[in-house]
């Protein structure tokens, strides 16, 4: 009797301990689950599906957007994002400069955020540039450009990369490419100086160049360019647009970035000789004449580090966005106090007069960065996407209206 009733006593004490235990479990997640919850409604009814966001994320908060827009992520984990493209049927490919790698986030239920982050591609050499033309993935490395054929329909078995060209500069320094095909169905692919201010004789240095899609025709299109990381046509003239790097030590505020126009081939935009279309270059610049070269359409903020560029045209944000250019700044890396680490915005007005004002700022906290936009994509709904290789992630900015 004595042992029964033991066994009894024991068993009601275990159901007392886990009342107790749900009891305190009841009001806050375990430490694992913190910021994510469950929702029971699914379970109490048959009529809905009911899920609950996560916690908003501390960083996003940090953002600041003109009334109407929102940020969340698109995808995260992906390492060392930088270069984007955007494929027919959705799917987002991505290099990395560091990182040496590409990846594919496809979206498939079309929910606005990334379902997952494949790696297509690893232990490439600075793989930054990425191009989409009839279901092939382009990538650019330092030396060579590399194609991935059917790659849609391959995302997780790619197939081996056919060399489209391989006899680019070796040299790393502004040696990362950003390739894009223009509307002449030419690859554009653009080679830095090599070095922060120097004469090379080869003409494929500080250049943007374009070539055939099978590699052959390689020339030069618009000289004069110190280092591209980001450019786009016009969605009616189909000019190109370009933005450019400024050499350093020549002071914090000298010389800007520059955003230019290459309505034709064969323009000089100045590197090495005259910076912004105005200063002459102290060293390459004796017995030059800055009037002999193509001024930029407008000076940007100097060391902020401009890189990629995009038109918008889609049809979520207000009107006065149409056709305007959305450039990411990566930010500042050697200049005494640190501008940049934003995505602003580069409007004309109906008389043509241009203006380059912040778009979203918050990347830079009190002079330290947690996130550096490196590229922009406009997606199909309008949206717009904005890559981050410091946060490894992709962020989604929208607009709701106010």
């Amino acid at each position: 009797m004595k042992q029964l009733s033991l066994v009894k006593w024991s068993a009601c004490l275990l159901i007392l301990l886990s009342q107790l235990s749900c009891s305190s479990n009841s009001g806050k997640p375990d430490a694992e689950e913190e910021g994510e919850r469950t929702s029971t409604a699914a379970q109490d009814t048959a009529s809905e599906n009911v899920t609950e966001e996560p916690a908003a994320d501390a960083n996003l908060s940090k953002i600041s957007l003109p009334d109407g827009f929102q940020i969340s992520y698109y995808a995260r984990n992906v390492v060392n994002a930088r270069s984007m493209a955007l494929g027919p049927d959705g799917t987002l490919y991505v290099g990395s400069r560091d990182k040496g790698s590409v990846y594919a986030l496809p979206d498939k239920n079309k929910d606005g955020k990334a379902d997952e982050v494949i790696t297509i591609a690893s232990g490439l050499n600075m793989p930054n540039g990425v191009a989409l033309r009839n279901g092939s993935l382009f990538v650019a490395e330092i030396s060579r450009i590399t194609r991935y054929d059917n790659i849609a329909q391959n995302l997780k078995n790619p197939p081996k990369p056919a060399v489209v060209y391989d006899k680019f500069p070796t040299e790393e320094h502004h040696g990362w490419k950003y390739i894009a095909f223009g509307p002449d169905d030419k690859l554009y692919v653009p080679v830095g100086a090599p070095c922060n201010i120097c004469l090379r004789k080869e003409p494929v240095y500080a250049a943007i160049s374009r070539m055939n899609p099978d590699g052959s025709g390689l020339e030069v299109f618009a000289h004069g360019v110190r280092n591209t990381v980001g450019f786009d046509w016009h969605p009616t003239t189909k000019e190109l647009w370009f933005t450019d790097n400024g050499r350093d030590l020549m002071g914090d505020n000298m010389p800007p970035d520059e955003l230019n126009r290459a309505p034709k081939k064969g323009m000089h935009f100045g590197y090495p000789f005259c910076h912004a279309g105005e200063t002459l270059d102290p060293e390459f610049g004796k017995g030059k004449d800055c009037a002999s070269y193509t001024a930029p359409v407008q000076k940007l903020n100097p060391h902020g580090g401009t890189l990629g560029m995009e038109f918008y045209t889609g049809a979520m944000f207000p009107e006065n966005y149409k056709n305007q250019i959305f450039i990411a700044e990566h930010g500042s890396w050697n200049r005494t106090e640190k501008i940049g680490y934003r995505v602003s915005l580069y409007r004309t007005d109906a008389q043509g007069k241009g203006s380059f004002v912040p778009f979203a700022a918050g990347w830079l906290q009190n002079g330290k960065e947690w996130g550096r936009p490196v590229d922009v994509e406009v997606m199909p709904d309008g949206s717009m996407l904005v890559s981050d290789d410091m946060n490894d992630a992709i962020y989604r900015i929208t607009y709701t209206g106010i």
